[in-house]
């Protein structure tokens, strides 16, 4: 007995609107991000020292069953770091900002320098102005960062995090109406 495949189409719109809530949830919580963006950073630093803490639980766990001799030690002491690290991330939630941020402006610093040197070898390229323009801006906001850390930690991680996430929202409810338009019209 053959049973019935499901439609595609109905599918593709009950995505669709899962999509959409999700969309419309990433827009609400990054507009509160960027309403508390300090407590938006640490409710970030907060999630990643408890990651560190559960990689380095991992690590003592995986040091004590695929490990043996030297090379056990080893293992067990890199667990420990995370777990170290981790723990005291969590404990000192504000110092966790305060470096996520410092880490932050350099990473814009890098990648600045990298647009710049990728408009660099592509400016007779049409369109590559537009690197340059990327690069220009993603400079001058690690700069800025920098410039102001740690005070900066108090507006940036939180305000960055919370306009990608609106971004991210946005896009995703765009995608997820087009693909309804789309389901419809083959309907």
């Amino acid at each position: 007995m053959a049973t019935a495949l499901p439609n595609p189409l109905v599918a593709v719109k009950q995505a669709s609107k899962w999509a959409t809530v999700w969309g419309v949830a990433l827009v609400i919580f990054g507009m509160l991000a960027i309403g508390e963006p300090f407590l938006a950073a640490i409710a970030l630093a907060t999630f990643i020292a408890w990651l560190l803490v559960l990689v380095g639980i991992v690590h003592v766990g995986l040091a004590f069953h695929a490990h043996s001799g030297k090379s056990l030690g080893w293992k067990a002491l890199v667990g420990l770091a995370y777990i170290f690290v981790g723990g005291y991330l969590l404990l000192r939630p504000v110092v966790a900002v305060a470096t996520l941020t410092l880490m932050l402006a350099f990473l814009f610093m890098v990648e600045g320098v990298l647009d710049f040197m990728l408009w660099w070898k592509s400016r007779s390229v049409d369109g590559a102005f537009w690197i340059l323009v990327d690069s220009v801006i993603t400079l001058a906001l690690g700069a800025m960062i920098y410039m102001h850390w740690p005070s900066s930690s108090v507006w940036a991680i939180g305000t960055l995090v919370g306009i990608s996430m609106m971004i991210t929202g946005v896009t995703r409810i765009m995608l997820s109406l087009a693909a309804r338009r789309v389901a419809n019209r083959l309907a």
